[in-house]
């Protein structure tokens, strides 16, 4: 082999190898850039984080629907609780409807039942002409008390009572060695209640 043929042999061997250790050099630099800037670790890197994302919107998103489902079922229970008031207050309305229906209607009846009581105690029972009228005016009172009582209504009559405010109106205070002080004398008018409502107090003397 001629020492031009060396020679060249020698220049192309010494690029190649100045080739090899540019390509190792560049090698290394990206090994480097790599290390340094953790773009491959990063590529991993950042799928983990994408998984952990993910798992992480996932558990937000079933715990807002865990929230979203507890307010609802709040809701439905506020809800239940408010239509079971409602019920109660209108069964409750409806019965004092009920009991309370013939207030007025009993109000009215009061003055025919003190009327009949007056003629009976005003009849001379021994008057065997007025005997058998008297006798239709009791069962007639008699008659109208015991509808009234089957629908609630019911006397307050307290001789010998204490005086209570809330059942009976006094319009005097006598003196009463038989009656200890404050208890009702004399009943000049009798008073009813309906169902437990006063229609109307007693009017009554109360000793002093």
């Amino acid at each position: 082999m001629s020492d031009k043929e060396n020679k060249i042999n020698e220049e192309e061997l010494e690029q190649a190898m100045n080739e090899a250790e540019t390509v190792v050099e560049e090698t290394a630099e990206e090994a480097q850039i790599i290390g340094d800037d953790g773009d491959l670790d990063g590529e991993f890197e950042t799928a983990e984080e994408i998984e952990e994302s993910k798992v992480a919107q996932l558990e937000a998103a079933l715990l807002q629907t865990e929230t979203r489902l507890k307010e609802q079922q709040d809701s439905v229970i506020r809800a239940k609780a408010e239509v079971e008031n409602m019920r109660r207050r209108t069964e409750q309305e409806m019965s004092k409807a009920r009991k309370f229906a013939i207030n007025k209607f009993a109000e009215e009846l009061l003055p025919v039942i003190d009327n009949l009581e007056r003629a009976i105690e005003a009849a001379d029972a021994e008057n065997e002409v007025i005997k058998p009228i008297l006798e239709g005016i009791e069962m007639t009172h008699k008659s109208f008390i015991d509808v009234v009582s089957k629908n609630g209504l019911k006397e307050i009559n307290p001789v010998g009572e204490a005086f209570n405010p809330e059942l009976h109106n006094a319009v005097s205070m006598v003196e009463s060695p038989d009656h200890e002080s404050n208890m009702v004398t004399i009943v000049l008018q009798k008073g009813y209640e309906l169902n437990g409502r006063v229609v109307r107090p007693a009017m009554v003397m109360v000793a002093k």
